[in-house]
């Protein structure tokens, strides 16, 4: 049995060299292609359960109020609170008998009644032949 050592020397043709060479770079490059795939499905699966813990938290929290609400929600109530105002206001002017419709009714009630004033003391002055 030959000895094997440093300076043994192997004598392989160019083309199986060059074979050898190109197998190991294809595997290589393979091994960490297959890697890098495995790495990028890891993070998505990692991404999807985060959002999945997310949407748990959010289906149970929104329902209970927990987690806020939406800005339309937001405005929506603003806008309930300026109108309960409102009405306040409406209301204590109608109790004060200083409704605006009810003002509205007062003036026209007071040129209605001016106005057949004027037109009876016209009718006066006709009947008595006054000019």
């Amino acid at each position: 049995m030959p000895k094997l050592s440093e300076n043994t020397e192997v004598a392989l043709p160019l083309r199986n060299i060059i074979s050898m060479v190109a197998a190991a770079s294809l595997a290589t490059w393979a091994y960490f292609g297959i890697i890098e795939r495995l790495n990028q499905i890891e993070t998505s699966i990692t991404m999807m359960e985060a959002d999945v813990e997310h949407n748990k938290n959010f289906v149970i929290k929104w329902p209970r109020g927990e987690m806020g609400s939406l800005p339309a929600d937001q405005e929506q109530y603003l806008l309930l609170e300026h109108l309960s105002g409102e009405l306040e206001k409406l209301q204590k002017e109608i109790e004060e008998g200083r409704a605006p419709h009810d003002q509205q009714q007062r003036l026209t009630l007071d040129f209605l009644t001016a106005r057949i004033v004027a037109i009876e003391t016209n009718i006066e002055k006709m009947r008595n032949g006054d000019d």
